[in-house]
């Protein structure tokens, strides 16, 4: 059995303090990008590398060092590796899991821009992760056609202009933070310059998966908007949180950001009761307000993560025995051609 360990132990310790204090660029640039040194730098068994070279064909390994300390050794079911490691079951297509879940495609009148809701606009403001969950809605977006320059976003950003009905901006992507601070910063005093727009809403995972990123570059333009500031942030269960993500989110609701958590329902990552409400709690000590539990959008290649909406339903039934109303994700799936977010 030994033999089929991949790295031994004293090596891996090593690379855990490999990190130092790098920049987030340097460490985004360093992250694991392929299937082999992720199962080596966590001692997996080899016969996991078969099922996890498919799945990388599918949809790139993306894991940065500052999420990958987090996670055991050797142990397939941590819940933070089911959420970063392929698997040969991302292959399969069953029925009903398609590349498009949301038919975003449908609603996208400029490069680099969805209008699905009322009042508010998405903007692709950074095609690039900084990690690639394997249950992304979005891992067959073609960012390619939605990567805008910055002559290129004037059409996106007339449209908010002329709508006047807008006003809210989320910036989103990929991950908008992976985008430098000198085009963010470029991109917010546009967004500024439009007198209807009154929130800015960062959808984020960077500062759970490099909380290095959280720096005095991005804080600096982040406090100095007008709009009122929303950053929510994708956390799937309480692990993700360490030091470092609470450190950062303090920096965030010091530069006036108000913090939501968003989390996706996933088969044998977070659905349990306890994990659910342990998440919860964390999440409360590191100054995060949960705010809704999806379902699993149906991409095609996650559908070994799914958890039937019967069951969905049960788990937060229970989960309200033990967590007060505040503490309480909202279970919802999001339904194309709905106005809204639609609760189970």
């Amino acid at each position: 059995m030994q033999e089929n360990i991949i790295i031994a132990a004293s090596e891996a310790q090593s690379h855990r303090h490999s990190i130092g204090r790098s920049t987030w660029q340097q460490q985004l640039s360093h992250a694991i990008r392929d299937p082999q040194t992720l199962c080596e730098r966590l001692r997996l068994n080899r016969d996991w590398l078969a099922g996890a070279q498919v799945g990388h064909e599918l949809f790139e390994v993306c894991v940065p060092e500052a999420y990958l300390k987090r996670i055991a050794y050797a142990d397939i079911n941590d819940p933070l590796l089911r959420q970063v490691i392929p698997l040969g079951e991302e292959a399969l297509t069953p029925a009903g899991y398609v590349v498009d879940p949301l038919e975003e495609a449908d609603h996208r009148p400029a490069k680099g821009l969805i209008h699905k809701y009322a009042g508010r606009v998405l903007l692709i403001a950074s095609p690039n992760c900084a990690i690639n969950c394997r249950y992304c809605f979005r891992r067959h977006f073609p960012y390619s056609d939605n990567s805008p320059s910055r002559a290129q976003w004037q059409e996106a950003l007339d449209y908010l202009r002329n709508d006047t009905t807008i006003h809210e901006a989320i910036l989103s992507g990929g991950d908008p933070l992976a985008a430098s601070d000198r085009q963010l910063a470029w991109l917010v005093e546009q967004l500024e310059s439009i007198p209807h727009l009154k929130r800015l809403r960062i959808h984020t995972r960077l500062p759970v998966v490099i909380p290095d990123r959280v720096d005095d570059a991005l804080l600096g333009w982040l406090a100095s908007t007008r709009l009122q500031k929303v950053v929510v942030l994708h956390i799937n269960h309480a692990n993700e949180i360490d030091q470092a993500v609470v450190d950062a989110c303090t920096n965030l609701k010091q530069a006036g950001a108000t913090l939501l958590n968003q989390s996706v329902l996933l088969r044998d990552v977070n659905d349990s009761t306890a994990t659910l409400a342990a998440l919860s709690e964390r999440l409360f000590e590191a100054g995060i307000l949960p705010y809704y539990l999806h379902v699993m959008d149906p991409v095609q290649g996650a559908a070994h993560f799914d958890v039937p909406d019967e069951e969905a339903r049960a788990l937060v039934a229970k989960l309200r025995d033990y967590l007060p109303g505040f503490l309480m994700p909202r279970l919802v799936r999001e339904i194309p051609g709905k106005g809204s977010k639609t609760p189970l």
